[in-house]
Formats: C-alpha cells, structure tokens, sequence
C-alpha cells in the first residue's frame, strides 16, 4: 500500500554492537516528523563472460539518512551530537564532540489504513547547516533538517527492520512494543513468553 504519512520518530542509543551482541538503551521521542529520506548506496558489479553479463554482485555501502522535524530539544541536540550542556543550561559544542551511534525508528502511515513500524539500527547524525530568514510579509516556518549516515550492524550485519501491521501474522506484541524497545528478534520471543 502506499505511504501516506511519516509520524512518532524516536532515536535510541547503541551500546553495545561486536560479535558477542547488540545493546540499545530505551527510546526517546525525537520530535514531530515533516519528511524523511533513505537513501541506500548499492554498489553492484556485472562480470562479462562469453561476450555477454554473466552474473552480477551487489554490496550494500552507507545509507543516507534526511529527516526534517519540527523542532530539536536542547537536550537532544546535545545527544545527538556529543556536545555537551552546561551548569547554566547552555549547549556547548566543540570541535572534539564525537556524536553517538543511535537508532532511529518511526511510523509510515498507509493508506490501506494500516501502518508500516520502521528501525534503522546504527546510525551517526551530523552537524546540521543552519539557515535563517528574516520574518517578512508573511510567516514562513524554518525547521530543522538532520543528516546521519547509518551503516550495518557488526553483531548480524542487519541494518533495518520493518514490519506491515495488516501484514498476515504479525504478532500483536511486536507492534504494541515497538518503541518501548529497539526489534530484536530474541526481544519479540520475550514479549510472546510473557
């Protein structure tokens, strides 16, 4: 079904991600949601053979993420990009600040009436261009645009998860849980013992 809708983004940071595991801490709304962009890069090769293509390879490189919101918490800003908030509730940033990787998840509105549950998994934001303008004849809205790149996951190399909620199915408890908690697949057999 089609996208009609982008809603409820949250981010959460990565702990833990090696061989032995993946750790995320608990969610945090990020803000309200204008739009989003994914954009994977896929690099693919063809081997020619016998004068023709004979097979082809693709690897997954870096994805760029946009995701415009209405607004960026002092306290977020700050998470997200490793800066640092003063005594006097004041957010300095320096040159030094290494940005967390988090995950980022949100909610695709369908038009089927259902809804399409998102995570990326691993994932850097930027520091975001600022622009401003002046207030003229007429009010315009200037709301912030965050850039990360996100990338897979060395515990299982997966790098998104998704879920269709009128899908056939689909545990219930998955959806209900969605954002208590980044999907991990032993999370979802946790919540069906329950």
């Amino acid at each position: 079904m089609a996208v009609i809708g982008l809603k409820h983004p949250y981010v959460a940071k990565l702990i833990k991600d090696d061989f032995t595991g993946v750790q995320y801490d608990t969610p945090k709304r990020l803000a309200k949601a204008i739009e989003a962009k994914i954009s994977p890069k896929v690099n693919t090769e063809t081997l020619y053979a016998d004068d023709g293509p004979a097979e082809v390879a693709s690897s997954l490189g870096e994805i760029e993420v946009e995701i415009g919101i209405d607004d960026i918490s002092t306290e977020m800003q700050a998470f997200l990009l490793g800066a640092t908030i003063n005594d006097d509730g004041v957010v300095i940033q320096k040159s030094g600040d290494t940005a967390p990787y988090v995950a980022l998840g949100f909610i695709l509105p369908l038009s089927n009436g259902g809804q399409k549950y998102v995570w990326l998994f691993k994932g850097k934001f930027e520091l975001p261009e600022e622009q401003y303008k002046t207030k003229g004849d007429k009010v315009e809205f200037q709301t912030p645009t965050l850039k990360g790149k996100f990338v897979k996951r060395e515990f299982d190399e997966a790098w998104k998860a998704s879920v269709n909620t009128k899908d056939q199915g689909v545990d219930p408890a998955v959806i209900q849980n969605w954002f208590s908690a980044v999907y991990e697949e032993e999370m979802s057999k946790a919540f069906d013992a329950e």
